[in-house]
């Protein structure tokens, strides 16, 4: 699953926009839709965007030997 549909699906649970996260990430519609289209969201900015939600956000690698790199 892309970013952007994940992005697609926590919208439709908060029951808010992409236009309204991408505000409340201090982002302008504009710019949001085309991160979500090209898939350029770091993972600085999918913290802050969890964050602007109310929610948190995970990203990790998890090793075969169950040890965690995470950013």
């Amino acid at each position: 699953m892309s970013v952007s549909e994940q992005l697609k699906i926590l919208c439709v649970k908060l029951g808010i926009s992409i236009s309204e996260l991408g505000r409340m990430s201090g982002k302008s519609p504009q710019a949001f839709n085309q991160k979500m289209k090209r898939e350029t969201f770091t993972v600085d900015e999918l913290k802050k965007i969890a964050e602007a939600a109310g929610c948190k956000y995970e990203g990790s690698f998890i090793l075969p030997s169950g040890e965690k790199v995470t950013y």
